[in-house]
């Protein structure tokens, strides 16, 4: 049976966080309606702060950001959470894990994800937005 599955590009390590549940909430510059199951799709270019890679505390963290270029994870996006203040955003850190200075004064919005897990690394090409996985099988 041909699965139809969509997944969303994240950098590492933040790929790695939410695929293993460290972080919950992957933050954007834009909203979106979209829900459901969802693919968490490594870029092949990290995230060079290190303020970044000090989320990293554990071996399978450290391992787990190593994956660059495919799906790492996958999970139920559930919702669209908008952080118009600066104060909002820094409430929520604790899901996003991104500091307070990143916010942005226009701004941001919270992608929600529920019981995401790993996934065997499945070497794909990204793209912005949600993009289309072709081949992609959980079985």
């Amino acid at each position: 049976m041909n699965e139809s599955w969509h997944a969303l590009s994240v950098k590492q390590p933040w790929a790695a966080l939410l695929a293993l549940g460290a972080k919950t909430v992957e933050v954007r510059t834009w909203k979106s309606k979209r829900r459901g199951r969802l693919l968490i799709h490594a870029s092949k270019i990290p995230d060079p702060r290190p303020e970044a890679w000090a989320w990293l505390t554990t071996p399978e963290l450290r391992i787990a950001a190593e994956q660059l270029g495919g799906i790492v994870g996958v999970g139920e996006f559930v919702g669209c959470l908008a952080y118009p203040t600066i104060e909002e955003f820094s409430a929520d850190c604790p899901r996003h894990l991104n500091e307070p200075a990143w916010f942005r004064e226009q701004g941001l919005f919270g992608l929600e994800f529920q019981a995401v897990r790993p996934v065997p690394f499945y070497p794909c090409l990204g793209n912005t937005f949600f993009f289309p996985v072709k081949g992609f099988s959980l079985h």
